[in-house]
């Protein structure tokens, strides 16, 4: 259900691709006021009855930003990344405006590098990020994979025979293994916290916390 806005639920997306297009709708979803701002007229007519407000312009243009508002959002996304110059450029003029929040999207590593050394506050590679949260998928017992910074990750997995009716203080999966977990599931119930009393019993699934390659370790004992 979209919750109701808040005064400083506004956010523009500059570029309103595949990527920023789908954003836009998924913020205007969960009840945010979406301003969307493309260069390219078909982009916004594509998305102009949807949000919030959509307008044609030049995101390097900082009069063209000024005159639309941008420089009075809290949050402002870069969404658009093939044109790596326009995205840099539209990134520093976010900056001198004093945006206090900037996600932008990079294609590369060194695009992202480049980003945060202009003042992005959030830069994200979602083909890159994809990529690598599939290969775990496929690779091992992981259901759901979500990587943070510094190789710390959220799993989602079948807990394993060697923990079955055991406690998770009595199983030491943080001794053993190195990891945490932070909720469980059993069949056909929802999530809750897990505890030092839970108690794990086959059939459920765990949300793990810890570095890629413990958490990989663990999902696949037996």
């Amino acid at each position: 259900m979209a919750r109701k806005p808040a005064p400083d639920d506004r956010i523009a997306v500059l570029g309103l691709g595949r990527f920023g297009g789908s954003l836009a709708l998924e913020l205007i979803r969960l009840g945010w006021e979406v301003v969307g701002i493309d260069a390219d007229a078909r982009n916004v007519q594509t998305y102009a009855d949807q949000l919030t407000h959509a307008a044609v312009a030049d995101t390097t243009d900082e009069a063209a930003l000024r005159q639309l508002g941008v420089h009075e959002l809290a949050n402002v996304v870069v969404g658009f990344g093939t044109d790596i110059q326009a995205s840099i450029m539209t990134t520093s003029v976010l900056i001198d405006l004093g945006v206090p929040h900037i996600l932008a999207k990079a294609v590369s590593r060194q695009h992202a590098t480049i980003l945060r050394r202009v003042g992005a506050h959030h830069v994200v590679l979602p083909e890159h990020e994809m990529g690598e949260r599939v290969a775990h998928l496929v690779t091992g017992q992981i259901l759901d994979f979500i990587q943070f910074d510094d190789d710390y990750v959220l799993a989602k997995t079948a807990a394993p025979a060697s923990v079955f009716d055991k406690t998770l203080a009595d199983a030491a999966l943080r001794d053993t293994y190195g990891v945490t977990v932070v909720s469980i599931k059993r069949p056909r119930e929802p999530f809750t916290y897990a505890t030092a009393d839970t108690t794990v019993y086959a059939g459920d699934m765990l949300i793990v916390a810890g570095t890629s390659a413990r958490v990989q370790a663990f999902a696949q004992t037996t």
